[in-house]
């Protein structure tokens, strides 16, 4: 297992420029976003895809720094019931395919989706509950549209033998981990999980149950390193499902915060531990949107816990149990 960064925070500066401060820290891999909300200033599909050259000159400066690329980021709606907003982010995510393939990168991470909740409608719908029955109709809907265009993602990805990582997020359609096991059980094995605890926190799920479901179902193909923080005094008032701005830290039930912030260091460590498990051994990519410090300081901060979570070494054979 190793350190990586999801690196929109660093957008102030080039990629080879955040490359070489990464690799200062001890960072040994980058999630660069190439298309949707983390953007493309890092790696624009257009500068890199069918280019050779373009492509061989940023893996020499990948090599240089004993940097890898863990996953290409298109995080977006394919499922939005306006045409044009879902065909825009299906491009995206193709071409993330296609882009991760001739990198040979394995991965590529985004959303599920979320479609309308009925023909027609104009607006993505987040169902929450089954009833009114009319509520668990739509769900059912939701489904149908979603498993016919992930099973499409599905081979082509299978194509190009890259995994396709689904971060689990509210206002998403796969936004916990039995969702995740149903759209990939019912589409193909390159379908899983960007492991992003955050966003289960917040919801309730023990994340270490939820890596030990999904991670024995070898679901998980990429992990985000973020952190969130419960508010109690909010939460006893309004509950978890709060739409204040982050910005209103003080009035939030749960704020997005560094690792070690909103969980301590022993618990990072029980995640890489149940990561390891469960037989991960990629990049914890370190996910920086924490409202209360800057992205500089937070990925440093947060370098520094998971530099004393992670191993570096393979495990010993088990010599006391003989």
């Amino acid at each position: 297992m190793h350190i990586g960064v999801h690196t929109p925070p660093l957008y102030d500066r080039s990629i080879e420029a955040a490359i070489e401060y990464l690799s200062d820290l001890g960072v040994t891999a980058i999630e660069p976003g190439v298309g949707g909300n983390p953007g493309s200033t890092h790696m624009r599909p257009e500068t890199y895809l069918d280019d050779p050259d373009a492509q061989t000159t940023l893996q020499n400066t990948l090599d240089e720094h004993g940097m890898e690329i863990s996953a290409l980021a298109t995080h977006n709606n394919p499922l939005h019931p306006d045409d044009e907003r879902a065909s825009e982010a299906d491009d995206d995510l193709q071409t993330a395919i296609e882009l991760a393939d001739q990198f040979d990168v394995d991965c590529v991470t985004c959303f599920s989706g979320l479609p309308a909740g009925a023909p027609g409608d104009s607006v993505p719908n987040w169902i929450t509950a089954p009833w009114p029955p009319e509520h668990a109709e739509a769900l059912a809907y939701q489904w149908d549209v979603a498993i016919e265009y992930w099973s499409d993602v599905a081979a082509h990805a299978a194509d190009r033998d890259v995994d396709v990582a689904i971060e689990m997020h509210p206002n998403m359609l796969v936004h916990e981990p039995h969702g995740m096991e149903r759209l990939a059980s019912e589409t193909n094995d390159h379908i899983g999980a960007n492991f992003d605890p955050s966003h289960l926190y917040w919801q309730g799920v023990d994340v270490l149950e939820a890596i030990r479901y999904l991670g024995k179902r070898d679901r998980i193909k990429h992990v985000h390193a973020k952190d969130t923080a419960m508010y109690e005094s909010n939460v006893r008032t309004k509950g978890v499902l709060d739409a204040k701005p982050y910005d209103d830290e003080l009035e939030r039930s749960w704020l997005f915060r560094t690792v070690g912030y909103g969980h301590g260091e022993e618990h990072w460590k029980d995640v890489v531990s149940a990561l390891r498990m469960v037989g991960y051994d990629g990049a914890l990519s370190i996910e920086h949107e924490d409202a209360l410090t800057s992205s500089r300081e937070g990925l440093e901060k947060a370098v520094d816990v998971l530099e004393r979570a992670i191993f570096e070494t393979e495990p010993d054979e088990a010599f006391w149990t003989e």
